[in-house]
């Protein structure tokens, strides 16, 4: 098929299911700024080893470090604004199209552009929580300690080190993960957007859905087994995706 037909067919899939669910990853933040992990050349983890510098070990070993390593590039989503396809999941979850959206992202794009079924299932960046006592805060107290120069940051009731409420490497799932896992429990549908599906056990999750569609700007494991591949800007796909539905 052409890229066209693709788009067709794509759409007559979301017409025709009767639950139809979405799974994310960092490709689809792309295009509001925010690189990847593993693109070659850009991909974040081509910069740093991620259990040197994004797992709970390396938290707990040299927690100012982890903060110095980490803390800029998290706090540089708190201005990103949603793109075209976060703004389509969203639309098209509103419009009865979608059940919701599991995503592997942390940068909150999806509840900005409006959706309300989203499942994080590594977590997000708007709550930490002390790794002590378990008291929560909100992030921007994680991160106001560090600029003024209290690094590592810590519990106001323990003095514990504060972490964020992402699921780092060593770390276990997060329940909206298993509550993913139930969620796609007769899936006729799973859209799977910008996503290597090379991060287990999320990369596992297709095979909970009778039909897959994957847009992605590389390919996937996934890919002989999907009914529709895309190869192309998410962004683009799911504008013309929603034009094909007569939905702007």
């Amino acid at each position: 098929m052409d890229y066209q037909e693709k788009i067709k067919t794509f759409a007559d899939m979301v017409k025709d299911s009767k639950k139809t669910v979405a799974l994310t990853g960092a490709g689809i933040s792309t295009e509001s700024g925010i690189p990847d992990y593993r693109s070659p050349g850009t991909g974040l983890w081509e910069q740093f080893d991620p259990i040197e510098a994004a797992s709970l070990s390396a938290l707990r070993k040299d927690p100012a470090k982890f903060y110095t390593i980490n803390l800029d590039r998290w706090t540089a989503y708190g201005d990103v604004q949603p793109n075209a396809t976060h703004l389509a999941l969203a639309r098209l979850e509103k419009l009865g199209y979608l059940l919701g959206t599991i995503t592997q992202n942390i940068d909150s794009l999806l509840r900005k552009a409006g959706a309300e079924r989203v499942w994080e299932v590594h977590g997000h960046l708007r709550t930490c929580r002390c790794i002590e006592c378990g008291s929560g805060y909100d992030f921007s107290i994680l991160r106001e300690q560090v600029v003024s120069g209290n690094n590592p940051p810590v519990c106001e009731k323990c003095k514990g080190v504060l972490r964020p409420d992402v699921v780092l490497f060593g770390d276990h799932m997060s329940e909206d993960f298993f509550q993913a896992c139930q969620i796609l429990s007769g899936c006729q549908l799973l859209i799977v957007a910008g996503s290597s599906l090379s991060v287990h056990p999320v990369a596992s999750l297709p095979e909970f859905a009778r039909h897959v569609v994957i847009i992605n700007k590389t390919e996937t494991p996934w890919d002989d087994k999907a009914d529709i591949v895309i190869n192309d800007s998410s962004g683009k796909v799911f504008s013309d995706l929603m034009d094909q539905l007569g939905e702007k």
